[in-house]
């Protein structure tokens, strides 16, 4: 059954490739075409739809006559359609189910806040009570993983030769160091999504894409910031929570001024973080002018709404 539904996904997946590319799309929007990884260098992963699978006394029954026993993180809302059965880096199973959720309506507050990205701050608001500052939880794990990448370096196996156990082993803490470090972040950005969602009705939030950072010599610190998994956690946390996010476009946000709406001849450098208005004289820290500029942009202030999208959730 796994087998079958993976050719299935395949199918779906190169109809939607060849698709796009008889519509002549860019080669930034197409599909593609889906790309397999070989056995060695992936995980392995088993879908299952509604009739390969049935929960019976909190266990989890497979085709095929396989029963397993699942550690339950929280009740499922209703019932699951299909499950991923998977395996993580660590060698960790975990059960994945797809189920239908509805929204839990938290109470107004009459509150709005406009959110800016950066790499000083994971993100700076425009209430001073709900800034994430950077918890560089990557840099201070930095020590332990450069001591695990050492020893994977030295203890690594010629051509066709079998990994030793110590190598095995130090790859395992390599593993281990990443995935504490990634839940920190979320854990992290869940918790400030769920209150920054709690204490306003509305979020202007801007729409960054931080993959072009990548490139620039902050790579290693917006990484660390986690920007998208924190914004991804943001916009479902209003999802769940029935607020309204608006995903403002970035353009031009440093250059704008929030007040009078006037816009600075020059870009700023990023060396120069105090935004000052030539036209009306306004000044503020730059990442709090540009978080000002989000509501402006929603039309969460009195002003114009251009260049504005709603959130897809």
């Amino acid at each position: 059954m796994p087998q079958q539904q993976l050719i299935r996904d395949f199918g779906k997946s190169r109809a939607k490739a060849m698709k796009d590319i008889k519509a002549r799309l860019p080669m930034r929007q197409r599909a593609g075409m889906p790309k397999w990884k070989k056995k060695r260098d992936a995980s392995p992963s088993f879908e299952y739809t509604r009739r390969g699978f049935r929960l019976k006394d909190g266990r989890l029954h497979l085709a095929g006559g396989m029963v397993l026993t699942v550690v339950w993180s929280r009740d499922l809302p209703s019932d699951p359609s299909s499950v991923r059965v998977y395996r993580d880096s660590l060698g960790h199973w975990y059960a994945s189910f797809v189920v239908e959720t509805g929204s839990e309506p938290l109470p107004e507050t009459g509150c709005v806040i406009g959110i800016d990205w950066g790499v000083k701050e994971t993100a700076t608001t425009t209430s001073n009570d709900h800034d994430l500052p950077h918890a560089q939880h990557g840099k201070n794990a930095a020590q332990h993983l450069a001591r695990y990448q050492r020893m994977m370096a030295r203890r690594k196996p010629k051509h066709g030769q079998a990994a030793s156990k110590g190598y095995r082993e130090a790859k395992r803490q390599t593993a281990k160091v990443h995935k504490r470090v990634a839940r920190q972040r979320q854990d992290t950005g869940r918790k400030w999504a769920k209150r920054v969602v709690a204490d306003h009705d509305a979020l202007a939030v801007e729409d960054f894409k931080p993959k072009f950072l990548a490139k620039t010599t902050m790579a290693r610190k917006a990484a660390d910031a986690a920007i998208s998994a924190t914004k991804a956690a943001l916009v479902e946390m209003g999802r769940k929570h029935a607020r309204k996010v608006h995903l403002v476009h970035p353009a031009h946000t440093t250059m704008d001024c929030a007040d009078c709406g006037a816009r600075a001849k020059h870009a700023l450098p990023l060396s120069e973080r105090t935004y000052t208005c030539t036209a009306c004289g306004a000044s503020r820290p730059r990442d709090k002018n540009s978080a000002h500029v989000m509501l402006v942009r929603a039309g969460l202030n009195p002003a114009s709404a251009d260049l504005v999208s709603p959130a897809t959730c």
